[in-house]
């Protein structure tokens, strides 16, 4: 009978002998040493990706730093989650994003940037990201100024929960964005508006409706007249002959 025991790896993390089960990522091994290594892409029930580069760590031995969410843990390795280069590499992430993009509602993002004393002014002539609100739904707005491209919404919208696949990457390069298929409207989509992607966003870029016309100013009974009205029109629309 074959043994169906795990096989052990055996780490060093900040000179911390680890034995973590193969398969484990750097970033499963540092948070079992107790190590706390930052991410923003990352998430516990989405499928890494390792495109923000915060949770990276140094391997002795490797030319380029690791991302720790996706570099799986080796036998022997030895890692540095909190050298001179890992905290200049993240602090340069932290600045490049605070000038471009708005983090006003992104706590999590701001408390890296005191943790790693992130200058938001480092590149004054950045260019930022500017996008009008997208108000077409009852339930929640789109305010992509202040969209990181984590990729958290896009995958609860695809294999990682819903299935439903309503968003996607749009453009390339600088102008690269999250959007619809053909930039539709969100009630013209698959979108089945169960909020996941609201509750998996760390920026704000995805609010539930309310709390946003909350933030505007607008009073209580406006906010439940407006989103009940567009929820009735929204349901009137999809028993509509033809809309099948």
């Amino acid at each position: 009978m074959e043994d169906s025991q795990p096989r052990m790896i055996h780490l060093v993390i900040d000179g911390q002998p680890v034995d973590v089960n193969e398969g484990a990522t750097l970033l499963d091994a540092a948070r079992q040493a107790g190590k706390e290594v930052p991410t923003i892409c990352y998430h516990d029930h989405c499928t890494a990706n390792g495109l923000c580069r915060m949770c990276v760590v140094e391997v002795e031995g490797a030319r380029l730093l690791s991302p720790a969410c996706v570099a799986q843990a080796a036998e022997g390795m030895t890692v540095h989650t909190r050298t001179a280069r890992v905290e200049r590499s993240r602090r340069t992430i932290l600045e490049m994003l605070a000038s471009s993009v708005d983090l006003s509602d992104a706590p999590e993002i701001q408390g890296l940037m005191a943790l790693y004393s992130a200058d938001a002014q480092r590149f004054p002539d950045a260019s930022r990201r500017s996008h009008p609100v997208i108000d077409d739904n009852p339930m929640y707005i789109r305010d992509y100024s202040k969209c990181v491209l984590c990729w958290r919404c896009v995958q609860v919208c695809a294999e990682d929960a819903q299935y439903t696949f309503a968003l996607n990457f749009s453009k390339r390069g600088y102008e690269t964005s999250i959007a619809t298929f053909y930039d539709k409207g969100m009630m013209e989509t698959s979108c089945v508006f169960c909020g996941q992607c609201v509750g998996v966003c760390p920026t704000g870029a995805l609010k539930p409706k309310r709390q946003w016309l909350l933030e505007t100013g607008m009073g209580a009974e406006d906010v439940l007249s407006q989103t009940r009205s567009k929820a009735r029109r929204k349901r009137r629309s999809e028993h509509t002959p033809g809309n099948d």
